[in-house]
């Protein structure tokens, strides 16, 4: 076969086994489709289908059909993280200042000390900090990913759960929008190389100036023309930002947070989000399954997953629950909004995928992170749901 001919083949089966793994058993309750896209994966990656079938694996997965997949992949998650900017609305977050920081600054901050702590842990065996990672940037590193709360997962939950466009949804949107802006800021920091620091100097610089005139053409430009508008800016953004060295997911993130998101249609920004997922997302999952390790054995990465779960978890209900008393919040809402914002899934992928390209952690790590993700989502509605219901039902008896 050619290579079109076997790359259609990988395509066919990243979009047919998750979609029957997902349908006919019915995981929609604990694992949304993107989770089981994101296990799939896994399955389908060197460490499991790889070694199960590895003629069949090197003659489907092959380095050239691999590469043409990683294109895809990242144009798709240079779009997500974009949309993911876009939507962050910092202008509520100032009107509810002193609630939103503490609630933010304690939700971001517990578990990212909690995580640094289990990456301290991990470092007392070899196999888990990269080869260009000092100790400190493995450590944070490690530690933010533990913290991070995936703003766009966190929205297709509360949609799922109905509370989206209910107060406490709108409050849960401020607290993890503060936190995405704070994750980013951290990863630039690890990111910086003191050897290209002119270069990134150089490009914050024309960011900050390109940035006011993007600002002024996009309110001058009519709404169709944002939206193409919106994409040349992507790409040169996070070309800048990867010729910088600083990777080009942190300049797609750049790119939408400059933006407005009154500049756009709503539901067309849904829309768009929605076939993103659809389209193109899941060739984001397979490719990220690709580079998942065992070698330092199953066991290791297991144990080492669930640290950081319970590091990630632990973090951010202690978190929260200590901004709910700060802030007097009613009873059970402090677990509800805890539990919410420890969902991981697709951001913290994204950030685990950067340390892994930079060489801060190695692919054993990266295994161990993108586990704890999916676990992290998968408890999200069947812990939070329950509790939901008695809360309505104890306002319907108080009523």
């Amino acid at each position: 076969m050619n290579t079109t001919e076997i790359f259609l083949i990988a395509m066919t089966i990243i979009f047919t086994v998750p979609w029957l793994i997902w349908r006919l058993a019915k995981t929609d309750y604990f694992a949304p489709l993107v989770v089981v896209q994101i296990i799939t994966g896994i399955l389908l990656g060197p460490g499991i289908l790889g070694r199960i079938f590895p003629d069949y694996y090197a003659f489907v997965f092959n380095p050239v059909v691999v590469q043409s997949l990683n294109g895809i992949a990242w144009w798709a998650v240079m779009l997500f993280v974009m949309i993911a900017g876009i939507e962050l609305d910092l202008k509520k977050a100032w009107v509810h200042r002193r609630e939103s920081t503490i609630t933010a600054g304690l939700a971001l901050g517990t578990p990212l000390l909690f995580g640094c702590l289990a990456a301290a842990g991990l470092l007392t065996v070899d196999g888990w900090m990269g080869p260009k990672a000092l100790t400190w940037q493995f450590v944070v590193g490690v530690g933010m990913a533990c913290a991070v709360t995936a703003l766009p997962i966190l929205i297709l939950l509360m949609e799922k759960l109905e509370i989206l466009r209910q107060p406490i949804g709108q409050r849960i949107l401020r607290y993890a929008s503060l936190d995405d802006i704070a994750i980013w800021g951290v990863l630039a920091l690890i990111l910086m190389d003191w050897g290209r620091v002119g270069k990134q100097l150089a490009f914050l610089v024309a960011f900050a100036v390109l940035g006011y005139s993007f600002r002024r053409l996009m309110i001058w430009l009519a709404e169709r023309d944002r939206w193409y508008v919106a994409l040349i800016w992507l790409a040169a953004c996070a070309f800048g930002a990867d010729w910088a060295g600083l990777h080009f997911m942190v300049g797609a993130f750049l790119a939408g947070a400059i933006m407005e998101s009154a500049w756009f249609d709503q539901e067309q920004m849904d829309l768009l989000r929605h076939h993103v997922l659809l389209v193109m997302m899941p060739v984001f999952f397979l490719s990220t399954g690709l580079r998942t390790n065992w070698s330092v054995g199953g066991e290791a990465v297991f144990v080492a997953a669930g640290l950081l779960l319970i590091a990630s978890v632990a973090g951010k209900l202690i978190g929260v629950h200590a901004a709910g008393r700060i802030l007097e919040w009613a009873p059970g809402e402090a677990s509800i909004i805890g539990w919410l914002l420890q969902t991981k899934a697709l951001i913290m992928i994204i950030f685990a995928n950067i340390l892994l390209d930079k060489q801060i952690i190695t692919s054993e790590a990266f295994t161990a992170l993108l586990l704890m993700a999916i676990a992290s989502t998968m408890l999200t509605v069947p812990v939070v749901a329950p509790k939901l219901t008695r809360i309505k039902e104890m306002i319907q008896r108080a009523s």
